[in-house]
């Protein structure tokens, strides 16, 4: 009987050519999609799963309230982890981490490398198996250093390097590091990822500073004991903190004129929610920080595609059953019963399914690293051979298998035999159910479609906005520490040369302070060090009093520009000759001499915030911007290049242009506006075919009454305008119902932007008239196919 039921089921998959690639070719892109995005999703699921400490790991965050505004913050200082886990009981231990860069020299190369600074217990409290070394001892000398494996091979050649020598430069000088042991690269799947570790050192005046407990830099993490309450943890913290450091911080708030400030709160963030964590992500040293929305994205993707190609595959099948009527009665005749035509046409759906999913393992290998580009992972196919990722996949083939063959079999096993065999049968009415999930699949595709145009204007609006300043032909160099003294030499002699037009140092990385105002408040702001050409450089406008200037020798000592967000959030109406007053440092005051108009000096994901200017001298430059002639590139490089490497010879040379620098910002926006790219075109590619498919099963119903009309003297293009006017009805439905649904879901994306788009009828119409026309046209093929077809053969009784 099963034999049988398999030869049947492989003569019609042969005899029906065309619509078995196109069943097969739907459930394979569905399901390799679902295969897909499980992977993702799974990754995300499993991150730092490997640890052994996992769920007793906590890490130390805070939130503060400033002017009303709660902030949350996942940074800490140096004293949070040693004295926590000294006089909190439930800790019973602690590991700071701290991400950093310095120069390595080997040889005379010199190359400037990331690594993590690290406390002793680092190997403890994280599970990541050595190769070689001590566990115990490996952190405990601070000029010992820890490889992983692949760095010790690029290193020495050889993953066995315990004992051999980096040399890393502190200062002005390079010192030895001791390879002390060697660990496993980390795990893909890991928030923590360093090549390198080295101790933290803390001076002993260090230690003495009660400030520190404000030095917020770090990571801290702590690990509670097995049965410690986390909340109860958290109390006694800020029972501590209160007691030890409250002092210290009504002291602060008075110098930096914080009035009736409310002291930091600190509470413990599980290990394990850090990685899909928005409020306190992954940053600082740590990586691969998560966003469960591209998760929901995602998985959304997936059901679309899978649902809409077991949609198609219902249509398709209902479609054919006119061509199968008799070989249904023939059966029922000769004592078929219901049951085993349900089981007949199930276990077609069952072998069309598992031919696509075969299919679908082999596209998903294929297109796995384009997918790992588009989705900023490393998945590996190895993911596959997890026992619940195959349970997974077992039970994906299972429901894909019901869910396409399960109506259909009802369906077809419900005909009568004797309509069937005197040719009587014909698909009667309305067919509710193949319109209803037409109308499901061109809802869901215009849905992608207009979140697809939304992502694309989103994103180039982004990309194009006006920024405030020039970033073109700006080459970026950076070179830390450096003084103004210094700096204004390796300026002079970069201008010597003509296809420079301008040099402008400012302080490397971002600085970020708050300071007094003269009304006695107290404001946060961003704060640059820079000369005198830097505004003119940007062309950065000044919408009141002056640059910085040559010609006022004080500029250097206590002149200072504000932006215009600085001014507003200071409350002053006329702020040219305003005091902002640095308590810090001796109440060192500043002259307020110019107001710059605001401009992104970040990315357009974040508000413009209140900005500062200095020429302050004891403040060190770390960038150059470097402004060149148009079309002079190649050239000036080179030049820039050999210059640099003069003057610092044992610096590594590198450089980016600002407006590639600037484009960076919104990589994540540049891969999901691809990734909703690809996921439309699948789902309306898919939606056409079973679009298709109803056109088919209606020209079959109307095969009769296409042949009277072409009698009557009906037009081909009067019957072909029916038979499509009758599918644009559907897709016109779809679309009243996607365009709520669109305009809801985009206005919530848009909303965690601080500059978007403005949604408006353009988006909507563009996606209806695209929608319209790829559904009008799939329809037409089979609409003028029935429409010329020749009346005699219609009509001709058997």
């Amino acid at each position: 009987m099963f034999k049988n039921y398999l030869k049947i089921a492989f003569r019609n998959l042969t005899r029906n050519k065309i619509y078995s690639f196109i069943n097969i070719a739907g459930l394979t892109i569905g399901l390799t999609c679902a295969m897909l995005i499980i992977l993702y999703i799974k990754d995300d699921a499993s991150f730092d799963r490997f640890q052994n400490n996992k769920s007793n790991i906590y890490r130390v965050v805070l939130k503060s309230a400033f002017k009303g505004e709660e902030h949350q913050m996942s940074s800490t200082g140096l004293f949070q982890g040693p004295r926590f886990a000294q006089n909190v009981s439930g800790i019973k231990g602690f590991v700071r981490v701290h991400e950093s860069s310095a120069d390595f020299k080997k040889g005379s190369d010199v190359e400037n490398r990331q690594f993590l600074y690290v406390d002793s217990s680092f190997l403890f409290v994280f599970t990541f198996p050595l190769i070689e070394g001590d566990a115990k001892t490996c952190l405990s000398n601070p000029n010992s250093i820890v490889l992983t494996k692949d760095e010790a091979i690029k290193q020495f050649g050889t993953a066995t390097a315990v004992g051999k020598i980096l040399t890393i430069r502190e200062d002005d000088a390079f010192v030895p590091y001791q390879v002390t042991a060697v660990t496993e690269n980390c795990p893909q799947n890991s928030t923590i990822q360093y090549k390198m570790l080295i101790p933290i050192k803390v001076s002993e005046e260090e230690n003495k500073n009660n400030e520190n407990w404000f030095s917020f830099y770090l990571n801290t993490f702590v690990v509670l004991d097995d049965h410690a309450n986390p909340d109860y943890v958290s109390l006694q913290m800020q029972k501590f903190f209160e007691k030890d450091a409250g002092e210290t911080s009504r002291a602060l708030d008075a110098r930096f004129g914080r009035k009736d400030s409310p002291l930091t709160t600190y509470f413990l963030q599980p290990f394990l929610d850090i990685h899909l964590s928005k409020d306190l992500p992954a940053k600082n040293g740590l990586q691969n920080a998560g966003n469960p929305i591209y998760a929901y994205i995602l998985s959304g993707i997936a059901l679309f595609v899978l649902l809409i190609a077991n949609i198609n595959f219902i249509n398709l099948t209902v479609a054919r059953s006119v061509k199968r009527s008799k070989e249904i009665g023939i059966r029922k005749v000769i004592g078929s019963d219901r049951r085993q035509l349900i089981v007949q046409f199930l276990g077609e759906s069952f072998i069309l399914c598992a031919i696509a999913f075969i299919l679908a393992i082999l596209l998903a290998q294929l297109i796995l690293p384009l997918f790992n580009e588009l989705a900023n992972k490393k998945l590996a196919m190895s993911y596959l051979f997890d026992f619940k990722l195959i349970a997974g996949y077992i039970l994906l083939f299972l429901f894909t298998g019901l869910l396409a063959g399960f109506y259909p079999a009802l369906i077809l096993s419900g005909y009568q035999p004797i309509d069937t065999l005197y040719s009587r049968f014909t698909l009667k009415g309305k067919n509710y159910m193949q319109r209803g999930l037409v109308i499901l699949q061109f809802t869901l595709a215009s849905f992608l479609i207009i979140g697809t145009f939304t992502i694309y204007s989103q994103f180039s609006f982004l990309t194009k906005a006006k920024l405030g300043y020039d970033d073109n032909n700006i080459v970026v160099v950076k070179k830390d520490n450096m003084t103004h003294e210094k700096a204004a030499i390796f300026k002079h002699e970069l201008l010597n040369y003509p296809d420079i037009e301008q040099v402008a140092p400012k302080n490397g990385g971002f600085w970020g302070t708050s300071a007094k105002l003269d009304s006695d408040s107290s404001i946060n702001f961003a704060w640059e060090t820079i000369d005198e050409s830097y505004i003119q450089t940007l062309k950065i406008p000044i919408v009141m009093g002056r640059n910085f200037s040559e010609k006022y020798p004080g500029d250097s000592t206590h002149s200072i520009l504000v932006n215009e967000s600085f001014v507003k959030q200071a409350g002053w109406t006329n702020p040219i000759g305003k005091s902002v007053i640095f308590n810090y440092r001796n109440n060192k005051t500043y002259e307020v001499v110019g107001v710059v108009k605001d401009h992104h000096f970040t990315s357009l994901n974040e508000k413009i915030r209140p900005q500062l200017f200095t020429m302050a001298n004891n403040n060190p430059y770390g960038t150059f911007y470097i402004k060149i002639r148009p079309n002079t590139a190649t050239r000036s490089l080179k030049f820039i290049e050999a210059k640099f490497k003069q003057f610092f010879p044992f610096t590594p040379y590198s450089y980016v242009f600002k407006n590639e620098e600037n484009l960076k910002n919104y990589e994540s926006e540049a891969r999901w506006k691809q990734i909703i790219l690809f996921g439309a075109i699948l789902t309306i590619s898919i939606s056409c075919i079973g679009l298709f498919g109803l056109s088919v099963l209606s020209a079959e119903k109307s095969y009769k009454a296409i042949g009277i009309r072409k009698v009557l003297g009906a037009s081909v293009q009067n019957i072909a305008t029916g038979l499509a006017l009758e599918f644009v009805k559907l897709v016109i439905i779809a679309l009243v119902i996607a365009f709520p649904l669109a305009w809801l879901a985009s206005n919530k994306w848009l909303d965690s932007y601080p500059y978007r788009i403005r949604l408006d009828w353009s988006i909507f119409a563009g996606a209806a008239i695209l929608v319209l026309l790829i559904a009008i046209a799939t329809v037409s093929i089979q609409a003028i196919k029935a429409a010329t077809a020749n009346p005699v053969k219609c009509l001709r009784s058997e």
